[in-house]
């Protein structure tokens, strides 16, 4: 399958501050490619270096062929950008919005109206067309910032951070025109910090952590990988402090994860040896074990074991909220 983005060490350095931490990675044409990473991983970082935001440091990339550093003019007539705060003008109506994008993207005039009305259709905006951008709903400035992008028709589309800030009705509803967008052969470099998002929507993730990959596959693959070791689910009647210490004693490596009040997930060891320290644990403490269950993996998990990260992490956003 063709490759349209190319990247080969790329790094970059914000004065002392290491942000992407000499990555490498191919984005195959058609494909769903998810950055999937906690807040202040690189992601938007990588976005920008890729568009010509934003210079590397060292290493390089390619999009559609086109160096990022010296053909960056070149890349951008055939990629759509969508940054994780819109770009469009609230005094304008939608209609006008996609009009002077059409004009700014260089939609020779007659296209231009044509263009946007199928947009408009596309994602269900018609009605909305004279409507100032200020009064919509966040969901349908997100659409309509995305409908701006592709109003050029490009090859690549780069989404950072698409659904964050929506309801669930609202990001359900992009991530099935984000669907649609990849049917139509629309190859979609995505940014996420959500890790169902990324297991729903992407042919293939990167997972980085502090600036760097740690792996790239399939999410398929990933939680396949994450099947080599074993994942025994317990909910108990009350609190369990001191069951991490304890099960820190079992032999092999095992890691305690609190999903919610009196849930755990424990990972990796020998299944017998876990539910004997677990039964230790709770005798004569008038803690009751309600329930044990072994889980099959799911990207949350294989996220886990990649990174040695509690998912809690992933769901900080930005600004610490």
């Amino acid at each position: 399958m063709e490759t349209v983005i190319r990247v080969s060490d790329l790094t970059k350095f914000y004065g002392e501050v290491l942000a992407v931490d000499h990555i490498s990675f191919e984005v195959r044409r058609g494909e769903i490619f998810g950055f999937l990473g906690p807040n202040g991983a690189g992601k938007t970082t990588t976005i920008r270096m890729l568009t010509g935001l934003s210079r590397p440091t060292e290493g390089s990339a390619t999009v559609l062929g086109y160096d990022v550093c010296t053909e960056v003019t070149q890349a951008k007539r055939h990629v759509g950008v969508v940054p994780e705060n819109s770009n469009l003008y609230d005094e304008f109506t939608v209609l006008d919005n996609l009009l002077f994008m059409a004009q700014l993207y260089g939609v020779p005039r007659a296209r231009r109206r044509e263009k946007a009305e199928e947009l408009l259709k596309i994602f269900g905006l018609s009605d909305r067309k004279d409507s100032p951008f200020r009064t919509l709903s966040r969901g349908m400035k997100r659409a309509l910032t995305i409908a701006a992008a592709l109003i050029h028709e490009p090859e690549i589309l780069f989404l950072d951070e698409p659904t964050v800030g929506l309801d669930v009705v609202a990001a359900r509803s992009l991530r099935n025109l984000i669907g649609q967008l990849r049917r139509r052969g629309i190859t979609i470099f995505l940014t996420t910090h959500y890790l169902e998002e990324a297991d729903l929507l992407c042919d293939r993730v990167a997972i980085l952590v502090r600036g760097k990959i740690l792996s790239v596959d399939s999410p398929g693959a990933l939680k396949e990988a994450a099947e080599e070791e074993s994942i025994i689910e317990f909910t108990f009647s009350g609190e369990i402090p001191g069951l991490i210490e304890e099960l820190s004693r079992v032999k092999g490596d095992v890691r305690v994860v609190p999903v919610d009040f009196g849930k755990v997930r424990v990972y990796g060891g020998s299944p017998g040896d876990i539910l004997e320290a677990v039964f230790r644990f709770v005798r004569g403490k008038g803690i009751e074990v309600l329930s044990v269950n072994s889980i099959k993996p799911s990207l949350e998990d294989a996220f886990i074991k990649i990174t040695g990260l509690s998912p809690a992490i992933m769901a900080i956003e930005k600004g610490g909220r």
